[in-house]
């Protein structure tokens, strides 16, 4: 039965965790449809949602959370979105020195989209990463030490914590779980937000890679401020209204 009146994004997400609990998953045009709202809204509500582990995406709507998600499903969600970030995260990444890439599948979209460089060393704490770079001339990748997360295939914890904090970088790029102006970016996994501080901390410039779903969604655990931000990458055109909130916070590209 469709819901009258107009709920506030607090209210919706709740009825929408309510439903997975219920049923064991929700969909998108039922959801909009009961709810009163456009897609779109719920797709963000969903976004939200995951990014605080309340639940995960799948196609057409959302299931029961079971904890951040392997590295391989990620990568398949949003493929388009995260193509488009790379494309426009490509002239970002100098032809030569010392970066950093995260263990995000944004950020591996754009390991496998790089192309040649002169001279290029790029620390990550993903082996998926690490492959994709194997193949790019001119770039000599190097994996930091650490626990695999069988969750998420990243490196995690003390040995990756320490063994970034002993790099310096030119540029830091990564993703997040969330963005919010005020919480900053964030992650449903503290050992990944662990490691990301780390690496932002080591690094001259960071890059925030992020798609339209992920815009004013505060994860479990804060990785980055936005202070700590050069440029903010995302898949929507810099003048879309979406992205007021950062105008003032951060380079939008």
């Amino acid at each position: 039965m469709p819901i009258t009146g107009t709920l506030s994004a607090e209210q919706r997400r709740s009825e929408l965790t309510a439903r997975v609990d219920a049923h064991g998953d929700v969909r998108i045009e039922e959801a909009a449809r009961e709810l009163g709202v456009s897609e779109m809204t719920i797709r963000r509500d969903l976004a939200a949602l995951e990014a605080a582990g309340e639940m995960r995406r799948v196609r057409g709507g959302a299931v029961r959370a079971s904890g951040p998600r392997p590295f391989d499903e990620r990568r398949e969600s949003g493929r388009a979105a995260k193509t488009r970030i790379a494309q426009k995260t490509r002239d970002l990444v100098p032809a030569a020195g010392t970066i950093a890439f995260d263990a995000s599948t944004t950020v591996a979209t754009l390991a496998g989209m790089l192309g040649p460089r002169e001279d290029l060393t790029v620390l990550t704490n993903a082996i998926q990463t690490l492959s994709a770079l194997v193949a790019v001339p001119g770039v000599t990748p190097l994996l930091l030490g650490g626990q695999p997360d069988p969750r998420t295939g990243s490196l995690v914890g003390p040995l990756a914590c320490r063994s970034a904090g002993e790099l310096f970088t030119e540029l830091f790029v990564t993703s997040s779980g969330g963005v919010d102006p005020r919480a900053g970016a964030s992650e449903a996994s503290l050992e990944e937000a662990e490691v990301k501080r780390v690496l932002a901390a080591r690094a001259r410039r960071t890059v925030l890679c992020v798609d339209a779903g992920k815009l004013g969604v505060a994860a479990l655990a804060r990785s980055l401020d936005l202070e700590e931000v050069e440029v903010l990458v995302t898949d929507l055109d810099p003048a879309d209204a979406a992205l007021d909130p950062y105008r003032d916070l951060v380079e939008i590209l």
